[in-house]
C-alpha cells in the first residue's frame, strides 16, 4: 500500500476547506468499488475520527444497527442503550457528539452508507431527521458519506427531494487515475517498467487504485497478469461478478447492456441497445446513466449532433479485458498470457484498448496539440452504406472541432514501433476525409492527426499527418 496520496489535490482542498469552514457540512464522495474513497478519508484525516462506521452488504437492518451501536460505545467508552430502529441509533449519535468539545468540528465518517439502506429499514428518514433536526443547526459538525453504489448516492441523497434536499454541501466524485497519476502511483512503488508497459498495464486495470495495488512491481506485466488473472486461485477471476453485485441491486440488467457494448466495439446508440435488449424508457435511460457515473460507459456526441444520436461505449478497461480473455476461456494455462501475449488476438484488443486510452486522454492531446486554450467539441462519426449514393460505411472515433474553424480527425494506432503509413492507408485516409465532407457539408478545414505509441515513420506517405501526438504526451499532467 503507499505511503502518501496520489493525485486528489482537488478533493483534499475541498476536505480541507469543509474542515475550516464556519458552518457544519455534509460531504458524499462517490465513485466506482476499488476506486480508493476509503483510503482519501483514512489518509487526510490520518484515521482519526469522532464516529465512523461502515455499511455492511446484504445484511439485516438488525444487525446493522446493532452493529451501529457498538461503534458508538467503541467511541464514547459508554455503554449504549438498545436501539431497534435507524431513529433510535441516529438519537445515540447526537447524544454522545453534543459530549465532545465545542471549539472544534466533530468528524463523522460513514462509508459504504448505501448498504446501510435495507428494505424497509426507513434508513434515508432517519438520516433525514438526524441532519436536519440536529446537525445541519449547528456549526461544528462534518457528515463524511461515501458509497461504491453511484446511483444510490445520486438519486438518495444528491438528489433528494425530500428533507435532505439541497442539504448536500460538498460532493466529490472519484475517477480513475489517468496515465500520469498512474506512472506516478507506480513510480511510488519503486516500478521500473517503461511507459510502454505501463500503457499495457493500463488498458488492463484502467487507472483504478486498488487493481494497481495487487501489481509486484518487480515482476514484469505478464508475470503479473498470470498471477492475477490466469493463475490457480487468481485474485482477480472473480472479481467481475463481484463488482457488478456490489455496484447494483439488479445487476443482471446491468451487466447485460455491459455485455452488448463489449461485443459492439464502436459502441451502440440508445435506440440501438433497446432494440438488443428490449428495455425502454426511463428504465433504459437510468441504467445507461448509472453506468456512466460509475465511469464504466462513456456517452460520446455524434458529430453535428449534441443530443440525437448519441453513441455509448463501454470505456471500463477491465470489464472489457475480462470479456474478452477470461470470460470463456477455458485453458487450464496458468500462464496463459505469457503464451498468448504475441497472438493476433491480443493485437487486437491493444488496438481497441489504445483507441480508449485516447479517447480518455483527449485533454492531453489537446495540450500536445498547442489548443488547450482552444474551445473544442469532443465528438464521433459513425455512417452507414448507403448503396443509392454509392457511399460505403465508415466510422471515425475520435473527431476534435476546434472553435476556429478547424476539425481534427484522429487516427489512432498502437505499435511496438513507429508507425509506417502504406500507399494503401494513405488513400484510405483521404477517401475517408473526402466522404465526411460529403456526408457532414462541412466547410470547416479538415486536419489528420495521428495519435501512435512512438510516432509516424518519415516517408512520402507522411505528408498526411498534420500533426502528431505520442505515448509520451498522453503520459503528461
Amino acid at each position: 500500500m503507499q505511503d502518501k496520496l496520489v493525485s486528489r489535490d482537488r478533493e483534499c482542498d475541498e476536505l480541507q476547506r469543509c474542515l475550516e469552514s464556519d458552518r457544519s457540512e455534509f460531504v458524499i464522495i462517490s465513485g466506482r468499488r476499488r476506486i480508493g474513497k476509503t483510503y482519501l478519508i483514512d489518509k487526510f484525516f490520518n484515521y482519526k475520527y469522532d464516529f465512523t462506521f461502515v455499511g455492511e452488504h446484504n445484511t439485516p437492518a438488525s444487525v446493522q444497527i446493532q452493529n451501529f451501536m457498538r461503534a458508538i460505545k467503541r467511541h464514547s467508552k459508554r455503554r449504549q442503550p438498545k436501539a431497534g430502529t435507524w431513529y433510535d441509533a441516529f438519537n445515540a449519535l447526537e447524544d454522545y457528539l453534543e459530549t465532545l468539545p465545542s471549539d472544534r468540528k466533530k468528524v463523522i465518517f460513514i462509508d459504504e452508507m448505501p448498504w446501510m439502506d435495507t428494505q424497509r429499514s426507513n434508513f434515508v428518514n432517519a438520516l433525514e431527521t438526524f441532519w436536519n433536526g440536529w446537525g445541519n443547526r449547528r456549526t461544528d459538525i462534518m457528515l463524511i458519506a461515501t458509497g461504491s453504489a453511484t446511483s444510490w448516492m445520486a438519486d438518495k441523497i444528491e438528489a433528494n427531494q425530500g428533507g435532505l434536499h439541497a442539504r448536500v454541501t460538498c460532493n466529490l466524485h472519484l475517477s480513475p487515475f489517468n496515465l500520469h497519476e498512474t506512472e506516478e502511483y507506480l513510480r511510488q512503488r519503486n516500478c521500473r517498467w517503461d511507459r510502454y508497459q505501463i500503457l499495457q498495464c493500463y488498458m488492463i486495470f484502467g487507472g483504478v487504485p486498488f487493481y494497481l495495488s495487487l501489481l509486484n512491481t518487480s515482476d514484469s506485466l505478464a508475470q503479473n497478469i498470470d498471477r492475477l488473472f490466469f493463475a490457480d486461485g487468481a485474485h482477480l477471476k472473480g472479481e467481475f461478478d463481484e463488482l457488478y453485485n456490489a455496484l447494483f441491486s439488479n445487476a443482471d440488467t446491468y451487466i447485460s447492456i455491459v455485455k452488448l457494448l463489449s461485443e459492439n466495439k464502436s459502441g451502440l446508440t440508445r435506440e440501438d441497445i433497446a432494440k438488443a435488449t428490449g428495455l425502454e424508457g426511463s428504465f433504459l435511460s437510468k441504467i445507461l446513466k448509472n453506468l456512466e457515473r460509475c465511469d464504466f460507459v462513456t456517452r460520446l456526441s455524434h458529430f453535428g449532433s449534441k443530443t440525437r444520436g448519441s453513441i455509448f461505449r463501454l470505456t471500463d478497461f477491465f470489464t472489457l479485458f475480462y470479456y474478452k480473455f477470461i470470460e470463456s476461456n477455458n485453458a487450464k494455462d496458468e500462464r496463459w498470457w505469457s503464451n498468448n501475449m504475441d497472438s493476433r488476438s491480443v493485437s487486437a484488443w491493444m488496438g481497441l484498448s489504445f483507441e480508449l486510452v485516447c479517447l480518455a486522454h483527449h485533454r492531453q492531446i489537446k495540450a500536445a496539440l498547442g489548443i488547450a486554450g482552444v474551445g473544442t467539441a469532443i465528438s464521433s462519426w459513425r455512417s452507414k452504406a448507403d448503396s443509392d449514393k454509392n457511399m460505403p460505411g465508415f466510422q471515425i472515433d475520435m473527431i476534435i472541432e476546434r472553435a476556429d474553424r478547424i476539425i481534427h480527425l484522429c487516427e489512432m494506432k498502437f505499435s511496438t514501433d513507429r508507425y509506417a503509413i502504406t500507399d494503401n492507408y494513405e488513400m484510405k485516409l483521404r477517401e475517408r476525409m473526402g466522404l465526411f465532407r460529403m456526408a457532414t457539408k462541412t466547410r470547416k478545414t479538415l486536419v489528420i492527426t495521428f495519435v501512435t505509441t512512438y510516432g509516424v515513420v518519415d516517408g512520402k506517405h507522411k505528408s498526411i499527418v498534420h500533426s502528431e501526438v505520442t505515448m509520451d504526451d498522453l503520459f503528461k499532467s
